[in-house]
């Protein structure tokens, strides 16, 4: 099945991240892809020292890109985090893909939409695939099974409150 959250509100990988020790629990292997990310999230520490069968790689730098005008290292960067997808989902070893940012990278040009969505024609049906990032493509919410739209009523980002260690990164 494929999973979609998107929407301007915080919570998609979040929630993507919940999915996933679920399946974890269940003996799932996950595979995530941080599409557009560079920063050493708490996930990714937690990963690496308590959850073997649950792979992140980061696939993008910890700097904003231009939306309709990426840097070559921004694309190049996607790319290589796509290919990774495909490689993932032909040695068949994981049962969950999560591709974090992936309607963002989409967005921005990073990664064309006919190739995301013939990616995820070509995925095993027996494999979970959950897509994250805002402003998913009404193609793909028409290809999903389930789609979750997280709405932002409030954040304290508005209020002047940065980014805190191990609550957003």
């Amino acid at each position: 099945m494929i999973q979609v959250y998107t929407g301007d509100g915080k919570g998609k990988t979040t929630a993507a991240l919940g999915q996933a020790l679920r399946a974890l629990g269940h003996d799932y292997k996950v595979f995530m892809i941080q599409f557009m990310k560079g920063r050493t999230y708490g996930e990714l520490i937690t990963c690496d020292n308590c959850l073997p069968d649950f792979t992140i790689v980061m696939s993008g730098r910890d700097d904003f890109v231009k939306k309709g005008a990426p840097e070559e290292v921004d694309v190049r960067m996607a790319r290589e985090g796509f290919d990774l997808a495909r490689k993932v989902v032909a040695e068949g070893r994981h049962q969950m893909l999560i591709l974090d940012e992936i309607n963002i990278a989409v967005d921005y040009g990073l990664i064309p939409l006919q190739e995301l969505l013939d990616f995820l024609d070509s995925c095993p049906q027996d494999m979970e695939i959950i897509c994250t990032g805002r402003n998913a493509p009404p193609e793909l919410v028409e290809r999903a099974d389930m789609v979750s739209e997280v709405k932002e009523i409030k954040h304290h980002y508005e209020q002047g409150v940065a980014m805190r260690k191990g609550i957003e990164f």
